[in-house]
This record gives C-alpha cells, sequence and structure tokens, in this order.
C-alpha cells in the first residue's frame, strides 16, 4: 500500500489522473471499473481534458461499471451510470460495445451480475479500479458486514448509504437496494486507485488506516491488496498521525 497526500483536491485529482493513466498504459486492452459520485469527478475531469487535447489514445480502453441503484438506470437522472456516462463515457466517446453497466431497471437483475463477471473474465480482469470510500465504509455498494469474497450481487442498502445517497436526486427517491461488484471481484484487480476527500471522510480514513483491516469497515479490507494506492487531500487526511501513515495495523 502507498499513501500519497496532496494540498487539494485538484491536486489530488491531477495526481490519480497521471497514475491511473500509467497504470492503463501497461496493457493494450485495459479494463477500468470507475466510481461514481463526487469524488473521483475531477480525475475523470483530467481524463477528458487531456482525450480532447488529443494527449491520450484512450480507444482500446473498455470499462465495467462499478454499481448502481436498483429501479434505476442512465434515463434516471443522478443513477450511477448517469453520472458516468456525463463525466466519462460522453467525453472520452466510449462505444457502447466497450461497456457493461448494471441496469438497475432489468427484469433479470441475477443476469445483471452474471453478465459483469463475464465481461471481466473475458477481459482477463479489471486491471485498475478507481474507487472512493463512503460514509460509513462502504466500497461500491459493499455495506458494513459484506462478503470479503463477495461478487457482483444484490444487496440491502445501509442506513447511511439511503440518507447520503439522496445528494444525487432532485427529489427524495426511495433507495432501499442496489447491485454492486463484491469485495472478492473488486479484489481481484490488478491495480486499485483509492480516492478519499474532505474533512468530513476524516473520521473514516483514520479509522480505515488505523484500526485492523475488518469487512465491518470495506474499506479497510483493500488496504490487503498488493497494488493499491491511496490518495488524500490535506483535509481527508487531517485525522491522521504518524503511526497510522507508517504503522500497519492491517493484519
Amino acid at each position: 500500500m502507498e499513501i500519497r497526500i496532496y494540498p487539494t483536491y485538484d491536486d489530488l485529482s491531477a495526481k490519480a489522473a497521471e497514475q491511473l493513466l500509467l497504470l492503463m498504459a501497461g496493457y493494450d486492452k485495459p479494463l477500468l471499473c470507475p466510481a461514481s459520485g463526487d469524488t473521483p469527478a475531477g480525475l475523470y475531469k483530467v481524463l477528458s481534458e487531456r482525450y480532447q487535447e488529443r494527449k491520450e489514445d484512450m480507444s482500446a480502453w473498455s470499462f465495467v461499471g462499478l454499481d448502481e441503484w436498483v429501479g434505476l438506470n442512465g434515463s434516471d437522472e443522478g443513477s450511477c451510470r448517469y453520472f458516468i456516462d456525463k463525466t466519462l463515457f460522453r467525453p472520452l466517446q466510449v462505444t457502447s460495445e466497450r461497456i457493461c453497466f448494471f441496469d438497475g431497471r432489468s427484469a433479470n437483475l441475477s443476469k445483471e451480475c452474471v453478465d459483469a463477471e463475464q465481461f471481466i473474465s473475458e477481459r482477463n480482469g479489471i486491471d485498475v479500479a478507481v474507487l472512493g470510500v463512503g460514509m460509513n465504509g462502504h466500497i461500491a455498494m459493499n455495506e458494513p458486514g459484506c462478503s470479503v469474497d463477495g461478487r457482483a450481487q444484490i444487496v440491502t442498502l445501509h442506513p447511511v448509504t439511503k440518507l447520503v445517497g439522496q445528494k444525487y436526486f432532485t427529489q427524495h427517491l426511495e433507495l432501499e437496494e442496489g447491485i454492486t461488484l463484491g469485495m472478492g471481484t473488486l479484489m481481484e484487480s490488478k491495480h486499485i486507485i483509492l480516492i478519499v476527500s474532505g474533512k468530513h471522510k476524516s473520521r473514516i480514513v483514520r479509522k480505515m488506516l488505523g484500526e485492523p483491516a475488518t469487512n465491518e469497515l470495506p474499506a479497510s479490507l483493500l488496504l490487503r491488496h498488493p497494488s493499491v494506492t491511496v490518495f488524500l487531500d490535506e483535509d481527508a487526511a487531517s485525522g491522521l498521525s504518524n503511526q497510522d501513515l507508517h504503522g500497519d495495523n492491517r493484519n
């Protein structure tokens, strides 16, 4: 594990984008798993700028969605797919055959899970996963108490996730379930970029880095991965001690 701390969110986003481009360049036809949400938006903005300036060729990249709210898909403003379409897929002009993304409106959600796992398997696994951390320590929609080796699945949402999730919608929605890649699938990624920003995340960062790994704090499980880089801005890192940064409490 490597921890990198930057003064601002913009600095963090730029450096995380550099790392992503470096890692993806190591594969002929790489598969990226991008998280939705406010935290990785800055990284995607940098990627879009690089692409539009013709500084990077991303035409060989494929993408697998991380998660989605059950009952929603890309046609719904506030959905995970809507966000990724707006911030990444459309700016990078990604064609549909290079994308596998959960359809939360599907009548067969189990098939959505099977299709995602098959898409990943056919491309020899996820090369890079870009992830954020929820206020309750969740990763994607893997909530506290999740299986450490779970695959793509339908999950019941934690009360914190249901509450925080309302910020993406213009009116209140009853969010009860999600569909997500499991921790087992994500831990098989070749590389993980974990991004956390803001003072409101400092407490969960402190727990993630300072306490033993447990499925009650899913983000802590990622720190066991052989190639994970944690990108923090100074606000997110404000609660850390030297022991948190240099010790190893994640057995």
